[in-house]
């Protein structure tokens, strides 16, 4: 029994050095290497700051930049550890709502959402598109559709004072295909969107 108590203890202690240890360093150690931006966050700078991350949405609220689709994730309510409350896009409780499509609060939720996209958009010419008006999966999707992005052009040109035939040049620029032309939807980045913006067009 003690000759094979002892090479089984050994090999075990090996495969968790090798599998427990060495693999994951030698991961990281290449990930890093190969792709350093992916592997430390996708974290984007502007002078030198980090603001945020092209994997994980942010609101903005201003006219004059481009709004994200809507976050269901919450946080824990400091009244109530127990309970939850609202808390978007935060990235330590990604998820959905769960709630199901024949929700009566769910649908209200969605419709006055509608009302509100609209009175804050009045001169889009195109009917409010799916994905302002619902959250994603993990609550952080940081993309919105073009569609998304042309029925808030209208606001977007006023606030700025800019040409929408500009703005529109200048997002195509910056909107992402599918990937490897068939994977996914095109789609746009709202933070680097935004970015562009202020660098562009600063608003005085």
């Amino acid at each position: 029994m003690f000759k094979q108590l002892v090479p089984a203890t050994l090999l075990t202690l090996l495969l968790t050095v090798l599998l427990g240890l060495g693999y994951p360093l030698a991961m990281t150690g290449i990930a890093g290497t190969l792709f350093p931006t992916q592997a430390h966050g996708s974290l984007i700078e502007r002078n030198g700051t980090v603001v945020g991350s092209a994997l994980i949405g942010q609101s903005f609220t201003k006219p004059e930049y481009f709004h994200p689709r809507p976050s269901a994730t919450t946080d824990s309510d400091p009244a109530d550890p127990s309970k939850t409350v609202p808390a978007p896009y935060n990235a330590a409780s990604s998820g959905a709502s769960n709630a199901a499509p024949t929700s009566k609060s769910y649908i209200g939720g969605i419709w006055a959402l509608v009302e509100q996209i609209k009175a804050e958009n009045p001169d889009a010419r195109i009917p409010v598109p799916v994905d302002l008006v619902t959250a994603s999966g993990s609550g952080l999707d940081p993309h919105i559709s073009p569609a998304a992005v042309e029925y808030q052009l209208p606001r977007i040109a006023k606030a700025r004072h800019v040409s929408e035939a500009g703005l529109r040049a200048l997002v195509a620029s910056h909107t992402e295909g599918r990937v490897f032309g068939i994977l996914g939807e095109a789609r746009a980045n709202v933070l680097r969107l935004n970015l562009v913006l202020d660098e562009r067009w600063p608003v005085e």
